[in-house]
């Protein structure tokens, strides 16, 4: 049932994108979603595509697992693209029924919405993909290292981060076993109105708890055997140090948003007639 959701998963392979500082990959990742939101029409999202289909090229990941990741999104994607296409108003009205009118400008925007938000799931995902949840800790821990002055605990919160991406997957496989316990048994998920699917999750959701408080508890017991005490006096086994890959990178995303601001400036000059009918606003 979910086995197919691959966020929070890492998938071991040697690649460029694998090999690159966790810092320069979440600062990539903040670039990508900051020209993703910039972009104001379908060219400077046409550019966000391409440098996510290079990165993914470069990590060496299977296109399956990270098309799969959107996989959680998918009602959310449904969703608001219904509000935008049956509610989004405009100049060129294409079909009225009763309260719902559908302008070719609400169709264009919803296609664009969704690519999006399909692409920024994407791109979140990758980064889990390729970084380990140790890696990240360091990452987010080293990026907040300014906090720290005003006392602010980082590492705590990088740790919290770090636990809980590990344990999605473990949840999901817990998740899984207990379903397939029920159906053993003849319980049945997937008949049914939606008020009797909903009511047929509940019996997983309490043994679900249990053992996720459970094993919360048992992850507090072995911090506390090995004496763990937070960040004081803490020393690194590895330490991150940037290279050229780290390079690279930083110059691609630095020029993935220069573009996006560029289209957003020019885009009405690159092709007058396909701009006219496919713009946002």
């Amino acid at each position: 049932m979910l086995n197919d959701v691959t966020f929070g998963q890492y998938y071991p392979v040697k690649s460029f994108v694998h090999k690159a500082d966790p810092r320069i990959k979440l600062l990539a990742l903040i670039a990508y979603i900051v020209a993703l939101f910039l972009a104001k029409n379908f060219y400077g999202l046409a550019l966000c595509f391409v440098v996510l289909v290079a990165t993914v090229i470069a990590s060496r990941v299977p296109l399956g697992s990270v098309l799969r990741s959107v996989k959680a999104v998918v009602v959310l994607l449904v969703f608001t693209a219904v509000l935008n296409l049956f509610f989004h108003g405009g100049e060129h009205l294409l079909a009225h029924w009763w309260i719902i009118k559908i302008y070719r400008e609400g169709i264009i925007f919803t296609v664009f919405f969704v690519l999006r938000l399909f692409f920024l799931v994407m791109g979140s995902a990758l980064l889990t993909l390729t970084t380990t949840p140790v890696e990240l800790t360091d990452g987010i821990e080293n990026l907040l290292t300014p906090l720290k002055w005003v006392r602010f605990p980082v590492h705590e919160l990088a740790l919290i981060m770090s636990i809980a991406l590990r344990f999605i997957p473990t949840l999901i496989d817990e998740t899984n076993r207990i379903i397939s316990a029920h159906k053993a048994r003849g319980a049945d998920f997937e008949s049914g109105n939606v008020f009797k699917r909903i009511k047929a999750v509940v019996p997983i959701l309490i043994p679900l708890l249990i053992s996720a408080f459970r094993r919360a508890e048992e992850l507090g017991d072995a911090m506390d055997a090995r004496c763990y005490s937070g960040s004081k006096n803490r020393t690194k086994y590895k330490k991150l140090k940037f290279g050229w890959r780290d390079l690279i990178c930083f110059l691609l995303f630095a020029a993935l948003i220069t573009g996006v601001v560029l289209f957003n400036v020019y885009a009405a000059q690159i092709w007058p007639s396909a701009y006219e009918f496919i713009r946002i606003s």
